[in-house]
């Protein structure tokens, strides 16, 4: 449910607009929708997981799915515009709440010469969920309506309260010492961070912005500087970060944010304006994506628990970016439509081999006391990557649109308005968005190069045994 509605609203957009806010000629209100979301999605991580800690991750869970559950009804009853984004900033805290639980309840549940599988599995559901949120969003906007695309949760967060009531376990809670100091100056320098890489592009990135920008960061480092000298207890405990593994893999889920968020923007654009195929036409396109890495993903999380996990990491990487390049060159007129369909093979390979193993490799040599603490920072990391994602690739595709189209920039929102493009700016305009598709993908390198200083992980079965065991009693 989190991860397919990152994804559902992009496609509603419009049909929201249209119901909710038709008296204005921009599109710059009905952002918020998402914006708001993504904004208290990506603020709480750092506390969520440590709140699993101290109370238990399937109790915080619970807490979450309900906020969220609810917060989905109330999105779709939704009468005003004001009032699906306070909505859906609800639903983006319950979302917050979850997301961690998720991670350290399978640290914690199996032995680090299992986890590989079983994060291989909890890795596929993001393939499958880039299918399933433009795909759903297409037909249940199409069929019953923009509220739908909220009230679909409702019955699916429901059966999975009452499943993880019965199957989860209740994990042995670890008692904390809250850093106030640490929740108030890590929320402050998020937001201010987050805030301002997203709402940039709509405000022509004024002084005030990048003044925001620059604050968000002086605090984040009086933040790491007040974690360094607490003696206590702090947020975010510095030590996880000698583990070579831990550190790495946080800087390459970082640019896997970024490259999976930027990436369906100047795809989608193209596909369905350059081209004119429906949003659920184009969600179909990726299919062989979706399949494929939910078909491999948990044998690769078993091979994860055998070798090192550069021998997954590094091709996995390599077959993503790769894919994007295929994209670009692909992207043009004449290309024939089934042609799509092979470099999104290409990338549901390569996904395999990178959602789960990248999980796997950050919270194998965890301690278990600070599972929720580690979940925390790498979803943080990911989400904060896909904030610039977000925010670079929006101000890259109105820069290619400008070299490609002089003047066409500034009527950057009537590409929005739905159709096919005229005929005498539709290959300008795919130049365009096959050289946007690029900035991903050279991202996504910088991910490769990192995953090359990882260490294969020792075996730690018994000192997990002993852990566990003590949990149970």
């Amino acid at each position: 449910m989190i991860l397919v509605d990152t994804t559902i609203v992009s496609v509603a957009n419009p049909a929201i607009k249209a119901a909710l806010d038709p008296n204005t000629n921009n599109l710059d209100n009905v952002v918020w929708v998402t914006s708001a979301y993504l904004l208290a999605y990506a603020v709480p991580l750092l506390i969520t997981g440590r709140l699993g800690d101290r109370f238990g991750p399937k109790r915080i869970y619970l807490v979450g799915l309900v906020i969220f559950t609810a917060a989905s009804l109330w999105c779709g009853f939704s009468g005003t515009l004001e009032m699906l984004i306070i909505a859906r900033a609800v639903q983006g805290l319950g979302a917050a709440l979850m997301t961690p639980q998720t991670m350290a309840v399978i640290t914690r549940t199996f032995p680090p010469n299992r986890r590989g599988a079983a994060m291989g599995l909890w890795g596929a559901t993001a393939g499958v969920a880039t299918l399933v949120g433009p795909l759903a969003g297409g037909l249940l906007v199409d069929g019953l309506g923009w509220e739908w695309i909220f009230f679909i949760n409702v019955p699916v967060g429901v059966i999975a309260f009452v499943l993880a009531w019965i199957l989860v376990p209740n994990l042995e809670t670890h008692p904390h010492r809250f850093d106030i100091l640490g929740v108030v100056l890590s929320a402050v320098g998020l937001f201010l961070i987050v805030f301002g890489l997203q709402e940039g592009e709509h405000y022509d990135w004024a002084a005030w912005v990048w003044g925001m920008i620059a604050a968000g960061v002086v605090v984040m480092g009086a933040f790491i500087w007040t974690q360094a000298r607490t003696k206590s207890e702090p947020l975010v405990p510095l030590p996880l970060f000698r583990d070579r593994n831990f550190g790495v893999s946080n800087l390459a889920i970082a640019t896997v944010g970024f490259a999976v968020t930027s990436m369906s923007l100047p795809l989608m654009f193209f596909i369905q304006l350059a081209r004119g195929l429906t949003p659920t036409e184009s969600a179909l396109l990726l299919i062989p994506m979706a399949v494929l890495s939910g078909v491999l993903a948990p044998f690769a999380g078993r091979l994860l628990d055998r070798t090192d996990p550069r021998f997954l990491l590094v091709p996995g990487l390599v077959l993503f970016a790769a894919s994007l390049l295929w994209y670009a060159s692909l992207m043009n007129v004449d290309t024939p439509i089934w042609m799509f369909l092979l470099p999104s093979a290409l990338m549901g390979i390569g996904s395999a081999g990178m959602w789960g193993p990248l999980a796997t490799t950050a919270t194998r040599n965890l301690p278990v006391h600070q599972a929720g603490a580690g979940a925390g920072i790498y979803n943080t990391t990911r989400t904060v990557g896909s904030v610039i994602g977000s925010a670079a690739i929006a101000a890259f595709m109105q820069a290619r649109l400008e070299a490609n189209l002089p003047g066409a920039a500034d009527a950057g929102s009537d590409f929005g308005s739905g159709g096919t493009l005229p005929d005498a700016v539709v290959d300008g305009f795919s130049s365009a968005m096959a050289q946007a598709i690029l900035l991903p993908a050279g991202v996504l390198l910088i991910g490769v190069v990192a995953v090359l200083f990882l260490r294969r992980p020792k075996a730690q079965v018994h000192e997990w045994t002993a852990a566990a065991e003590a949990s149970r009693n």
